[in-house]
């Protein structure tokens, strides 16, 4: 019996949104690339209900058919990493406070881990879906010293890597890297081939380092690595703005439209990606490269 092309792809659709975020898996002659994307009007309003007419792609500067198109929500796997360093000691009331926003917030089919990087990093047992445990294990973790930033994304991503679906880091920071053994070009490498998003929350903050007053500034590599990985980056001045900037955060990952297309050239290399909207005023965000990795 021959099944109907429509079938067919309304099966590939929902194969491409279970996998989403994977780069690449065989699909005929070639190979689908799956993009989350974030939709923002000219007054940062989140934008949920574009079809897929409205959006073009583009892979090495080259339009190419969309083949693949979800604007429902989809599940999340997640790593929290929270600096937890001593220059936040006095903070760390309202990032907690502020966490607990983005963790009450998940989903029934989201999973989470929260951890806390400092000289030390610590991670949750398990991935859940219990928020309750979750914001448990956040309030339970230890502070410390130096700021092991890039070892705890790479921690993060460590733990994601057996996980099918959509694989988020949200990590936040209040300073620069002191003492990661791995660097924001590994990790940046790393988040482009395993396919992770990473969110970033930078908080521009002061402390007493006993002679003086220091005003530190968020690692300026958040910015670049959420911006390449398609996740979004918020830098705040005032402690204030935590509880509110992690609700926003939870808001766009569950508002994030889902958009594929075959690519045909798998030559193991990284391809530039572009995304736009026909729509004037708004603006997409969606990761930059992806590596087309050649099908064994």
């Amino acid at each position: 019996m021959r099944v109907p092309a429509a079938v067919i792809a309304a099966a590939l659709a929902l194969t491409v949104v279970a996998r989403a975020q994977q780069t690449t898996f065989k699909s005929g002659t070639g190979a689908i690339v799956s993009v989350f994307a974030t939709v923002t009007d000219a007054e940062q309003r989140l934008v949920p209900s574009l079809t897929k007419d409205d959006f073009e792609i583009l892979d090495n500067d080259k339009p190419q058919p969309i083949t693949v198109f979800q604007n429902t929500t989809q599940p999340i796997t997640i790593v929290v990493m929270l600096d937890t360093s001593g220059s936040m000691t006095s903070s760390l009331k309202l990032l907690r406070d502020g966490a607990e926003q983005f963790l009450i917030r998940l989903m029934p089919k989201d999973k989470a881990r929260v951890g806390a990087f400092n000289d030390k990093i610590q991670l949750s047992t398990r991935f859940t879906n219990d928020r309750d445990q979750l914001v448990s294990d956040m309030r339970n973790l230890d502070y410390g010293n130096a700021t092991r930033l890039w070892d705890a994304v790479g921690v993060g991503m460590d733990e994601l890597k057996a996980i099918e679906g959509r694989r988020v880091v949200l990590v936040f920071t209040d300073g620069d890297d002191t003492s990661s053994k791995i660097g924001l070009g590994t990790i940046t490498d790393r988040a482009r081939a395993e396919d992770v998003m990473i969110y970033a929350i930078g908080l521009q903050s002061e402390m007493f380092d006993g002679q003086r007053i220091i005003r530190t500034k968020p690692d300026r590599g958040l910015r670049k690595i959420a911006d390449e990985t398609g996740g979004g980056y918020f830098e705040l001045k005032k402690t204030t703005e935590l509880a509110p900037t992690f609700t926003r955060v939870a808001a766009e990952l569950h508002s994030q439209y889902v958009i594929g297309f075959e690519a045909k050239q798998l030559d193991g290399r990284v391809h530039k990606l572009t995304l736009k909207v026909r729509q004037p005023g708004m603006t997409a965000r969606a990761r930059r490269s992806y590596l087309a990795a050649k099908l064994s």
